[in-house]
């Protein structure tokens, strides 16, 4: 394939961001949109609050400590369900009783990308169901080894690790560069490594922004601007 139809999408996301589940079902659409180009698409992590606890917290209490226990939360989780459902998302926001450190799902996701065939997405597009559709904690480490098995992982693997720190630092400072780029919310779409698309943006946002530099690639020009 052309080498400017070859396209690739670092998504800095976090696994409890509602709008980055909105954000990888609108990228799939787009991605599916755009069938002459090759786009490559890899997860990178995020965390929205690292000081949640490695046990979690109630998730009641901590939204209603940062939201307030009034309609504002109400609104908010009508909104989402709303956009959800047009993007094929059963937001079950009452299901959800644990807010989780996110932690081990991202070294869970870091690990995935070596297993292959398109397995790292696979075990992303799972932990946003199982926490936002299932209302599962995906702070617990057996729910992240059923998530890892079922996404074609090796399940002995994902546990042996799990039960140890590796690669709990190698996660952090993906997050502290993720800050140091100007990363401050999430979803984000790094396109071709240069190109911001910030937010949850609509499908046809998503597919013109990398179409545009698809093109600008197969024209030179980001080489030319790398020089």
């Amino acid at each position: 394939m052309n080498a400017g139809k070859e396209i690739t999408i670092d998504v800095v996301s976090d696994a409890v961001c509602p709008w980055c589940f909105v954000g990888q079902k609108r990228l799939d659409k787009a991605v599916a949109s755009l069938p002459d180009i090759d786009v490559s698409i890899s997860w990178r992590p995020f965390q929205l609050d690292p000081t949640i606890p490695p046990e979690g917290t109630d998730r009641k209490e901590y939204m209603w400590a940062k939201f307030g226990d009034g309609d504002h939360l109400q609104q908010i989780h009508a909104r989402l369900e709303e956009t959800g459902k047009a993007e094929g998302i059963a937001f079950d926001f009452d299901a959800i009783k644990i807010s989780p450190n996110t932690l081990d799902a991202h070294r869970l996701i870091r690990w995935a990308a070596s297993a292959g065939d398109a397995i790292q997405g696979k075990v992303a597009r799972r932990l946003f169901q199982l926490y936002f559709e299932e209302g599962q904690n995906i702070g617990d480490h057996q729910v992240l080894i059923e998530a890892a098995r079922e996404s074609g992982m090796d399940e002995a693997v994902a546990r042996t690790l799990l039960a140890t720190d590796a690669d709990k630092e190698e996660v952090r400072t993906e997050i502290a560069t993720a800050s140091r780029m100007g990363i401050t919310g999430v979803p984000c779409f790094l396109i071709e490594g240069r190109y911001a698309v910030m937010g949850a943006q609509e499908t046809a946002a998503l597919a013109d922004a990398i179409r545009k530099v698809s093109e600008a690639k197969e024209r030179g020009e980001l080489d030319s601007a790398a020089g």
